[in-house]
């Protein structure tokens, strides 16, 4: 049974509304947040138990003393090793004088659900 757990981590698919890549056992799309189809018995035999392992947030302010600036919002994900597995922008994009963003990363996780992994 752990072979098929393992098998079953991290398999994905894509959201039918807004393309992105998502986790197969998602019900709802964490991108576009959209209800997924499913099967009913599906889902309640998930433990539904989704927990914020990481939440970061931060606000950037222009300073208005200078021209505009442009910036780009990249994620890293790193291994045990230090070794980079994954490296995205998220967006780009420009502050003007007195202006300013905020930013919120949350790294979401849950256990897969014994049943569909059996399934597979």
């Amino acid at each position: 049974m752990i072979g098929n757990v393992n098998k079953a981590l991290g398999k994905t698919r894509i959201c039918p509304h807004c393309k992105v890549t998502i986790l197969e056992s998602a019900t709802i799309c964490p991108a576009c947040q959209h209800h997924l189809q499913f099967n009913r018995s599906e889902v309640q035999s998930r433990s539904g138990v989704t927990e914020t392992a990481l939440r970061v947030e931060g606000t950037i302010k222009h300073s208005g003393k200078d021209s505009g600036w442009e910036y780009s919002l990249v994620i890293s994900v790193r291994n045990e090793r230090g070794q980079e597995i994954h490296r995205q922008i998220v967006t780009v994009g420009a502050i003007q004088p007195d202006e300013l963003r905020t930013v919120t990363l949350t790294l979401d996780v849950s256990k897969p659900s014994t049943a569909d992994s059996d399934s597979k």
